[in-house]
């Protein structure tokens, strides 16, 4: 048990940082965007590298974030019958949705985006555009980072409802 709550102590801090950072790439995507219609409405200037900036931050701000949305049980589900339920059916239901859906699909993506990430540093791809950013790979990167994260959380929403379950269950046999 000791492994176990460490592990959610460490991924737990680990995403929160992320999700810090994440919560800053936010603020400057704010700030990029209103920099990028300042230029194109009041001056009538366009900048492509400022129009992949936008995507690319929020693309960052996704793929990051979405391991700390999972901590803080922030990502959309159907909760029309999953309310209803008690503590240690969620346990359950999100015990076995853990190993089932979340961290089965977080490893396809990882393994089914290998070689197009691969690729890109091969050639240190650069935008097509004239006048884009440089270095996209950097940014296909963040897709494994991304998703590791969101395995690694994956894991740990998974050991706490295990603890949830196991609690319950040592209460009822008192």
């Amino acid at each position: 048990m000791f492994l176990i709550k460490k592990y959610i102590r460490i991924v737990d801090r680990l995403n929160e940082i992320t999700g810090q950072f994440v919560a800053w790439l936010t603020t400057v995507l704010v700030l990029v965007v209103f920099y990028d219609v300042i230029l194109r409405y009041v001056f009538a200037k366009g900048n492509i590298a400022m129009q992949e900036l936008e995507w690319h931050l929020f693309s960052m701000i996704f793929l990051l974030g979405a391991a700390y949305t999972l901590k803080n049980n922030g990502h959309v589900r159907v909760d029309i019958i999953y309310v209803k339920f008690n503590e240690k059916t969620k346990a359950w239901i999100n015990f076995i949705g853990s190993f089932l859906f979340l961290i089965p699909f977080a490893l396809i993506v990882i393994y089914a985006t290998k070689d197009f990430i691969l690729n890109s540093w091969a050639v240190r791809e650069v935008s097509p555009d004239p006048g884009g950013l440089p270095a996209r790979y950097i940014l296909k990167a963040m897709i494994p980072l991304g998703f590791g994260l969101l395995i690694l959380q994956g894991v740990a929403e998974a050991f706490k409802n295990l603890l949830t379950i196991i609690n319950d269950v040592s209460e009822e046999e008192k």
